[in-house]
Formats: structure tokens, sequence, C-alpha cells
């Protein structure tokens, strides 16, 4: 077991997953379906903030301190008073500002230069004295643990497993950072590919440096699937949580879509929102294991 899923491990999410109010399944055969991409926060595991904490800005100073004293980073008498957290969502922005300035609509950042800036900057200002040369990949997955336990949703080895054996794709186009797929690791003991994705065909946007709802992502989720498995759009399923960034853009590009609505916590019906009216998913889950019945 690898440091990172240690980290995620030891501060995992134990609360039940509970089913939204409105929540009720409506499911219909889809026929011609020859592959299934996922979004990953709020679809395939429950989050404690429903989401990749990156994105929220809610004060968690505490938990960044934390952080760095419990990785050899000795805090400074200096550092009284100061908001190390807002130092973080700073350097967000400004990464996030600098793809903007470029011309992408919605920019995502890489969390470890983000780290990396952040840790220089701190020293530089006589706040922090790192009594070892801190390691940013594993600051970042020890942060994002701290702020955002997570839990994998009820029925998902299982419905991996059978979506597997029955020789489906399987893709992802998620929001994500690069410790995501660890989650898979930690909480199913199995890599990506040992599960049945296609690793070739996921799409994650730190590595694209552009996020959900842009259609980019699924634009290049669709190339992907057509150059590596001969599929267009209209053959695969997208299941997501978010209606603005899940079922909207997916639609936008051909994919089949299936809404998830088996988390109060995650499920995001954009309802009243003008810019997504025209979005409809054509079936809607509460429970993972359901796509089996539609496919």
């Amino acid at each position: 077991m690898s440091q990172f899923t240690e980290r995620i491990l030891s501060r995992k999410h134990n609360g039940p997953v509970q089913l939204p109010e409105d929540a009720a399944p409506r499911l219909t055969k889809i026929e011609g379906i020859q592959a299934v991409v996922f979004d990953v926060y709020g679809t395939l595991f429950s989050s404690g903030v429903g989401d990749i904490s990156l994105a929220t800005q809610q004060n968690r100073d505490a938990a960044l301190r934390a952080t760095l004293s419990e990785n050899g980073i000795e805090i400074l008498d200096t550092a009284k008073g100061r908001r190390f957290d807002d130092h973080l969502h700073a350097i967000i922005g400004k990464h996030q500002d600098a793809r903007r300035a470029s011309g992408i609509e919605f920019p995502e950042v890489d969390i470890r230069s983000v780290w990396v800036e952040l840790i220089d900057e701190l020293e530089r200002s006589r706040t922090i004295n790192p009594k070892i040369t801190p390691d940013p990949e594993l600051l970042a997955v020890d942060y994002e643990s701290r702020v955002n336990p997570i839990q994998p949703m009820p029925a998902l080895a299982q419905t991996l497993s059978a979506l597997q054996s029955r020789g489906l794709v399987m893709s992802i186009i998620s929001n994500a950072q690069f410790y995501t797929p660890f989650l898979f690791e930690a909480f199913l003991e199995n890599d990506l590919s040992g599960l049945g994705f296609c690793s070739d065909s996921a799409v994650w946007s730190y590595a694209m440096l552009e996020g959900k709802p842009s259609t980019a992502l699924y634009i290049k989720s669709a190339e992907l699937l057509q150059q590596h498995h001969g599929l267009k759009p209209e053959e695969a399923l997208y299941v997501g949580n978010d209606m603005r960034n899940d079922i909207w853009p997916a639609q936008k590009i051909g994919f089949k879509t299936a809404l998830f609505a088996g988390d109060r916590l995650s499920l995001r019906r954009r309802v009243g929102d003008p810019h997504y009216t025209d979005a409809k998913a054509d079936i809607e889950l509460t429970s993972l294991d359901q796509i089996l019945q539609v496919l």
C-alpha cells in the first residue's frame, strides 16, 4: 500500500450514503451501448463535500496547518494570525486566471504546482521552516484527505465487475487531480486497468488544465473512444451527478446520459439555471447497479 492510499484510507468518510428526498429511479432500456463512461466525485465515490475539494473555498486553515505540521514543516511564530488557506486559494486563483487569459473559460490547475508555489511563498515569508524537503504530492494528498474524506458508493465494486464481465468498455471523464486514481486502489484494491477501465481513454481535468462543464473534455473523450475502440459518442453512456457539469456537456457531444441521484451530498439538479434548461438525462439512477438493468 502506498503512502497515498494510506492517507486516503486513514481519513475515509464512514457516514451512510443518503438518498436525496426527491430521488426516484427512472429507468428505460438503452440500445446499442458499448461503453460506460463515469464521473468520479459524487458518482463513483461519495465525497465529504460533494465534489473534489478545489470546487469550494471554505475555511480550511486548521487542516492546512495540520498537514504542514505532520509532514515535517515547522510553523513559526511569525505565522500567527495568518490564514494559510487564503494563500492556497489565492495561488489556485492566480493559476486559473492565467488559463482564462489564454482563452480557457473553465480553467483547471495541477495541484502539485500549486503546492510547490505555496511552500516557496511561505518559506520566503519566513512563516514556515521545513525540517525535511517537502513532497508536494504527499502534502496534496494529505490535505485533500483531511478536507474531503471519501468512501465508495454502494454497489460500486459489484457494478464495475459486472460491466467488465459483459465486455463493455469503461472510461472516465472527471474534474480530478493526480491523486484521484488512488481512490480506486485505496477502496477497491486494484488499479484502473485491473478494474476494467481503459486508461488510454480516460480524461482528467488536471491533465488538460481545463475543467467541467467545458465540452472540451467530452470532445476529447469521444475522440479517444473512437481512436482506441472505434466507438461513436451515441454508443457510450455517460454517468454523472451534476446536470451542468455532467449531463449537459455530455449530451452536447452526443453521449447517452444517466444522472446519478443516489447521494444527497452530491446530486446537482441545477433547477432554475437558465443555461442548462435544455438538458435532460436519458435515465436517472439511485444506485449504480441499476446501470445493469438498462444495458
